[in-house]
């Protein structure tokens, strides 16, 4: 366990005596606001990325297919159209109702080579990202996409609403009267074996089955209630084909959308997508490694507040990329979810990414007698800096229940974590580079985590969640999510994952976002001391835990104060302050 560390002591006795001093100050003394952040918070909104927001990783290029993992995959890439439903990517540009395809089109014979290039093959239409790329940057080379093979097109026997309308209640808005309930995957592969005259689905890690159209995932919301004020405005062209039916349907989180919105197959882990999806790579950390979905329902009431948001892959992270979530019907799927987030410490160690010795590892009764923790940890998007680590950990030890947080009722509290039932802390660097340059902030994460990946947070709404970040501004945002057609301001709801956009911990006063954080139950205090970037630009910051149970008092504390000489940024901006 580090040792404590004298000079971070009074840095930390300063942050305790300058709130003090604060809370004594009237406005008129000019208080905290007199003196510049060192450490500013510069949130970015999703809807307002572009490309132009990428920033890459210095010295590197995990997309060059050149490289060769530790750990290759093996993928088959097949692609599917229906007697209604031609490939999107092959008719004239912008000529669906959807508005797509966003680039010339190609021929039908192409179709499975053009998305199997499209996803692994650095190139101008996918700006040079690729799912090998993502899955290589995460393991620094530990595992890849090694093989890909093609086949197809191929002719579903069904049209497309046949599959589309065989879940969340939509089963019996068919347009002639039948029950919709085919398995996509079962007619796809009945005519790929038969084609090829074996099966070969065992060859290959995942199969990926690429169909013509939409997944109902990323048009839902956007061709739904976004784009028309109430079910009985939708008109014709969008409702379902027999005008003796309604025009709206029920869909996955609301209870209503377009019918030809929610007549496409919702995506779903069996690795069938549309040609709008970009939750590919999400799919992929399912299927390579059994790692579960952390997001909530954001849309229904009860409220309850999401796990991760856009700090993880395995949750709304995976909806990353330029113009945000509501650009995920464009076709190829180049914005929207196309570069998502980097994995937290919890998965990247569940993954086997990082080891625990690249990590500070602290326990509550540890530090409990040797007083302050302190390290310096880098940005997780690249290897720890000399003299740093990949993120502090501080498990939740001693007397049962290990975790202590006192329970409250998430029918009533939207922000709450439900189940007190986490295991340990970890804290964490990120910085807007490679796949993280779609992220909001730069900054500290600090989060709860479970030692078991799978079990609900109980009460209403609940979910799976086995991180939950603690929110610097668990205050609403209060921002616009969508303006409907009549004006209407629609506000992003308090469980929306970009409620977490400005969860991040900064260093030192005035950054628009905290540098502590207390949790009084578990007894521990956790510290965003200074920020430091090196030749290349990357960051770090020096983070500090102690327990609140600990043995250094105040009076030490200040006595190693007044002997210390040196001193660095943050805490000169500190001493400015008193």
């Amino acid at each position: 366990m580090a040792q404590p560390n004298k000079k971070i002591l009074s840095i930390l006795f300063f942050i305790c005596f300058s709130f003090l001093i604060l809370n004594a100050c009237s406005p008129g003394d000019g208080g905290s606001k007199s003196l510049e952040p060192i450490d500013p918070q510069l949130v970015q909104d999703q809807d307002l990325m572009t490309w132009d927001d990428y920033r890459p990783i210095p010295g590197r290029n995990w997309a060059d297919p050149s490289l060769k993992p530790g750990r290759g995959f093996r993928l088959a890439v097949l692609a599917i159209d229906f007697p209604d439903q031609p490939f999107v990517i092959t008719l004239p540009k912008g000529s669906d109702p959807f508005g797509n395809p966003q680039i010339d089109p190609i021929e039908r014979e192409d179709v499975s080579q053009f998305y199997a290039d499209f996803f692994m093959t650095p190139g101008e239409v996918n700006h040079g990202q690729t799912i090998n790329g993502y899955w290589m940057e995460q393991s620094r080379g530990k595992f890849g996409i090694t093989e890909v093979d093609v086949f197809g097109p191929y002719r579903m026997p069904k049209p497309i609403w046949a599959y589309g309308l065989n879940e969340y209640g939509q089963n019996d808005q068919t347009p002639d009267g039948s029950r919709a309930g085919s398995r996509m995957e079962r007619d796809c592969d009945a005519i790929w074996i038969e084609d090829i005259g074996e099966d070969v689905r065992k060859n290959y890690d995942a199969v990926l089955r690429m169909y013509a159209s939409y997944d109902e995932t990323g048009v839902w919301q956007e061709f739904g209630e976004m784009k028309f004020n109430s079910p009985e405005d939708i008109p014709p062209e969008w409702g379902n084909p027999n005008p003796e039916m309604p025009r709206w349907i029920t869909t996955r989180y609301v209870e209503w959308t377009s019918w030809l919105a929610g007549s496409q197959q919702w995506g779903l882990s069996s690795m069938r997508q549309g040609e709008n999806s970009g939750t590919i790579t999400h799919e992929l950390g399912h299927y390579a490694f059994r790692l579960p979905d952390l997001n909530n329902n954001p849309y229904v009431t009860p409220y309850r507040r999401v796990a991760a948001g856009p700090w993880d892959m395995m949750d709304r992270g995976c909806f990353n990329g330029p113009g945000g979530p509501h650009r995920r019907w464009v076709v190829p799927p180049a914005q929207g979810a196309a570069m998502p987030a980097g994995l937290m410490v919890r998965n990247r160690l569940e993954n086997g990414f990082i080891a625990e010795s690249q990590l500070l590892t602290l326990s509550r009764d540890g530090l409990a007698h040797s007083g302050l923790a302190v390290a310096k940890v880098t940005a997780r998007a690249v290897d720890p800096l000399p003299g740093t680590f990949a993120g502090i950990l501080v498990r939740l030890d001693g007397a049962e229940p290990f975790d202590r947080t006192p329970e409250d009722d998430p029918a009533i509290n939207p922000l709450s974590p439900g189940i007190p039932n986490y295991n340990f802390y970890t804290l964490e660097v990120v910085q807007r580079i490679g796949y993280d340059s779609f992220t909001p902030d730069n900054g500290v994460i600090i989060a709860k985590n479970k030692d078991r990946l799978r079990g609900r947070n109980g009460g209403p709404n609940a979910f799976n969640s086995y991180i939950w970040i603690i929110d610097a501004h668990p205050e609403d945002i209060n921002v616009v999510d969508y303006v409907k057609p009549n004006g209407e301001e629609v506000k992003r709801t308090i469980a929306d994952y970009r409620q977490l956009n400005d969860a991040l911990f900064h260093a030192g006063f005035n950054s628009g976002s905290e540098f502590e954080w207390e949790d009084a139950p578990n007894r521990l205090h956790f510290y965003v001391i200074e920020t430091q970037k090196d030749k290349d630009g990357i960051l770090s910051y020096t983070l500090a835990v102690r327990s609140l149970d600990g043995s250094v008092s105040k009076k030490e504390m200040l006595f190693s104060m007044r002997r210390q000489n040196k001193r660095s940024n943050g805490l000169t901006h500190l001493f400015h302050l008193l």
